[in-house]
């Protein structure tokens, strides 16, 4: 397994180098197919024992590359994300990940990133990484309904606050699909960016679990070859952006209603 790299270095470098020598994926003729497994909202407690060492232990049976999106941890108190990295020092694969709600709970979202990224894997905070001509991008996401019914910067104060909280998030997960160079790309995200795979939701909270802003970034690009996200546990297991990119929800309760497999495994 070629190790993962910063896409902004390898442009770097290959600025410096052949200008005929392609960026990594970009080759021409036939490409690898890369085999990417997804899941999230594995909700690891402090009282849990190898609560997911067998995920970890046969992923790579399966798959290339492991995507963690979001939610891993109840509250992201410190022991609960240590037993959740025992069972994730299993995995024999390349990880790329993003934080959910859950680990911001106790206030050291950034303490958990470091644990994970200390554990080799990849989050993705602003970055993007190729693996084997596959590029990775992406980020948590957040909150504020879909279409006709996301929430506008209009009124009080708090609520343009809010909304604005909403644009700053979609404009770090542009940048991070922005450093991409690569023909195909899979873009990680904790909460929805379409409603359709929050149908099964209650209608009410639609507007807790995603936001179209994070739909229309991913449709401005043309080199997105899936999203995959959580967050909502009784939502549909897929859909498309309005321009047609398949979107899957991995949130592991919905997995469990697919079959015995704990994560989904795509050929990008």
């Amino acid at each position: 397994m070629t190790p993962s790299t910063d896409p902004a270095t390898a442009e770097s470098a290959s600025a410096g180098g052949d200008p005929q020598t392609p960026q990594p994926g970009m080759e021409a003729g036939p490409k690898k197919k890369l085999r990417v497994a997804a899941v999230g909202d594995l909700h690891v407690g402090e009282t849990h024992d190898r609560p997911h060492r067998e995920l970890f232990e046969r992923v790579h049976e399966d798959a290339d590359v492991l995507c963690l999106c979001g939610d891993l941890t109840n509250f992201g108190k410190t022991r609960e994300v240590e037993i959740l990295l025992e069972d994730l020092r299993a995995c024999k694969v390349p990880m790329v990940g993003v934080l959910g709600n859950h680990e911001h709970e106790c206030g050291q979202p950034e303490h958990v990133t470091k644990m994970l990224c200390d554990a080799g894997v990849k989050m993705l905070t602003g970055q993007a990484y190729e693996i084997e001509g596959v590029g990775f991008a992406g980020g948590k996401g957040f909150i504020g309904g879909f279409g006709r019914y996301m929430l506008s910067p209009f009124g009080e104060a708090s609520i343009k606050s809010f909304v604005q909280e909403a644009v700053e998030d979609a404009n770090g997960i542009e940048n991070s699909i922005r450093m991409l160079r690569t023909e195909r790309s899979v873009v990680l995200l904790h909460y929805s960016p379409i409603v359709d795979t929050v149908m099964g939701e209650p209608p009410e909270i639609h507007a807790f679990l995603g936001s179209s802003r994070l739909g229309e970034t991913i449709d401005r690009y043309d080199n997105i070859s899936l999203v995959v996200h959580g967050h909502a546990h009784r939502g549909a297991p897929e859909g498309r952006t309005n321009k047609g990119v398949p979107v899957y929800n991995v949130a592991l309760p919905v997995l469990r209603t697919l079959g015995d497999t704990p994560y989904r495994v795509f050929e990008v």
